[in-house]
């Protein structure tokens, strides 16, 4: 094949080329143009160009094209310079599009004109914060008191919203009664906890002024529509809601509790904006129905939940409500509750027993208390039942070195409260357990007062020794009680009997007749010798000796009056026999065998 041979043209530019090298490397002539920015992507660059004479000039501009790369950056730092100048612009127009005009004149009026508007919005805004300079801080939300916010509860509008719900809710009490709970809290929720301290109110303040606590603010139409409405419901949901409503208000007790152990600076109480209206609410129930409280003894009793003292403060504000409507309720519940919890327990809180003391006292000294012993048993259940009236006893009588500054306030409501707790129709069937239950309870306390002789307790003794003898007078059963409980509690039977024989005129009318008595005796008599015989221990045979030394008294006290009323009755009839005899108008017809016999059978009837 041929080779191709170039064109005319081509060689002669081969011939140019030839050529410009040529005189470019001889005297510098026509220099050929390349293209830089190619040769600059594939070359590394370089500090600085240094022409160097022995190249050619085309080398040397080929070399030193990065003296453009400053322009380029410059270009670009322009250009972003430019788009951040244009997006400033865009937000501030955005910021003045969404403040109100200042003027209505348009961009068309001049400069002038632009420059009156900015001034006199300039004024304006002066003028704005010179006037507000005054009332830098915004005036406080004014509180709202527990008085204002009762009497912004209306009796109309209370009285529509409960005939709504008993509609509604027809057949649930129970839900009844916590939306009639729920409206007296939303009624009270703009109440702080900081006005309504309902802890320490009821253990600073006295009984008598939180026993009217909050139900005092409440108006009386207010009040009269709720217990009309509360009377309807049934005993059952009414007892639900009281265990309800307390359980809310243990529920704050133990937040307070948990929040002061933390060391918090201000303690957050869950609930206490709702216990305003629920201390209403049960202030209601509690007045109008208060034999709920009674129905509801046994759950606050029993349950641990609702134990230890410091529910004492609640409770005793619990049974003022209840006295509000019933005193035999609320004398009922102070002896079931409140006592149990400051009896036999030294390290009571004095705080806490003298609010005890405060509402039996209130109690007692009602004008209406005398209504206490025309009913001693309620519902079943007396007012002061037996284990109360030990309890009383012991803290009305405790032992020399254990008496403190509320031992006298106990001995002055002793003797009213003995009283109702003896008070009752004698030899009916609750008398009967009345006494055998004091009887046994009498001879345990003579007993325990007896236990360490060197700080025994003779007025309790004393007192429990009445009793005692009391119960005997109340039931015959008891004597055969009596008989059984000998050996276990033989001090007790020496405090018994030293008593009888001591002041056995006194006693005498009340245990009679006597005739059980003088078999219990005998067989006293009887175990106090064979236990003579049998123990060896000085002193529990001091004890028997005594026990059988007072019985051999009483016995022959008994066989002389017996002695004593036969020869007063043979004396009697032989006089009204002699009277009859001498006064006779007939002494011919008077039969002396008939009289004889008369007389004969008197004495016979005597042995």
């Amino acid at each position: 094949m041929e080779e191709e041979k170039p064109s005319s043209s081509e060689s002669a530019a081969h011939e140019e080329d030839g050529k410009t090298s040529s005189s470019t490397n001889g005297d510098q002539g026509w220099q050929t143009v390349t293209y830089a920015k190619r040769r600059r992507k594939s070359q590394p660059s370089k500090p600085s160009p240094v022409l160097d004479p022995e190249k050619s000039i085309s080398e040397a501009i080929s070399d030193s094209s990065n003296v453009f790369v400053p322009l380029e950056q410059q270009a670009e730092e322009q250009i972003r310079l430019r788009h951040l100048q244009e997006s400033q612009k865009a937000a501030a127009e955005t910021v003045s599009k969404s403040k109100p005009s200042t003027s209505g004149s348009s961009s068309d009026d001049g400069g002038d004109s632009d420059g009156e508007v900015s001034r006199g919005a300039e004024n304006k805004v002066e003028a704005k914060v010179e006037a507000k300079k005054p009332n830098e801080k915004n005036p406080k939300k004014k509180k709202i008191t527990i008085s204002n916010a009762a009497k912004e509860i209306d009796a109309s509008a209370l009285a529509a919203f409960l005939a709504d719900t008993t509609k509604a809710y027809e057949e649930f009490h129970f839900l009844q009664l916590m939306r009639f709970s729920d409206y007296f809290t939303r009624a009270f929720s703009e109440i702080s906890p900081s006005q309504f301290q309902w802890s320490k109110m009821l253990k600073e303040s006295s009984v008598e002024k939180n026993s009217i606590m909050p139900l005092c603010y409440v108006s009386e139409p207010v009040y009269k529509t709720s217990i009309e409405w509360i009377s309807k419901c049934s005993a059952n949901a009414l007892g639900e809601f009281l265990i309800w409503s307390l359980d809310c208000i243990l529920e704050d007790l133990a937040g307070q509790r948990s929040g002061a152990k933390s060391w918090t600076k201000s303690i957050i109480f869950p609930q206490s904006k709702a216990l305003v209206g629920i201390f209403v609410g049960i202030a209601m129930v509690l007045r109008q129905k208060p034999g709920v409280l009674i129905s509801q003894l046994p759950t606050l009793m029993d349950h641990p939940r609702y134990q230890g003292q410091d529910k004492i403060p609640l409770y005793v504000w619990v049974i003022s409500q209840a006295c509000a409507g019933d005193l035999g309720v609320g004398m009922h519940s102070w002896a079931q509750i409140l006592l149990p919890s400051v009896s036999g327990n030294s390290s009571c809180n004095p705080q806490l027993r003298d609010l005890v003391l405060q509402l039996v006292e209130r109690i007692l000294s009602d004008p209406k208390a005398r209504v206490l012993f025309n009913g001693v048993v309620k519902k079943g259940v007396r007012l002061v039942p037996p284990h109360s009236l030990d309890k009383l006893m012991r803290l009305a009588f405790p032992a020399p070195a254990s008496r403190i500054k509320a031992t006298e306030r106990f001995e002055a409501i002793y003797p009213t409260l003995k009283k109702l707790a003896l008070a009752g129709s004698p030899g009916t069937e609750a008398m009967k357990q009345v006494s055998q239950q004091l009887l046994h309870l009498a001879a345990e306390a003579i007993s325990e007062s007896k236990l360490n002789h060197s700080a025994e307790n003779p007025e309790l003794s004393k007192e429990a020794a009445v009793v005692f003898i009391w119960c005997l007078a109340q039931n015959a059963d008891c004597y055969k009680q009596w008989e059984m409980l000998h050996l276990a509690n033989k001090e007790a039977s020496v405090i018994v009997l030293q008593m009888l024989a001591g002041q056995w005129n006194e006693h005498a009318m009340r245990l009679a007749p006597l005739d059980n008595m003088k078999e219990t005796l005998k067989s006293l008599r009887l175990k106090n010798r064979q236990m003579l015989a049998q123990v060896a221990d000085p002193y529990w045979q001091a004890c028997f000796k005594d026990a059988n030394k007072y019985c051999e008294v009483i016995l022959r006290r008994l066989t002389g009056r017996f002695s004593c009323m036969r020869s007063g009755v043979i004396v009697l009839t032989l006089a009204i026999a002699s009277g009859a005899i001498f006064l006779s108008p007939n002494m011919d017809l008077w039969d002396w065998k008939n009289l004889h016999i008369m007389i004969s059978s008197s004495v016979l009837n005597i042995k």
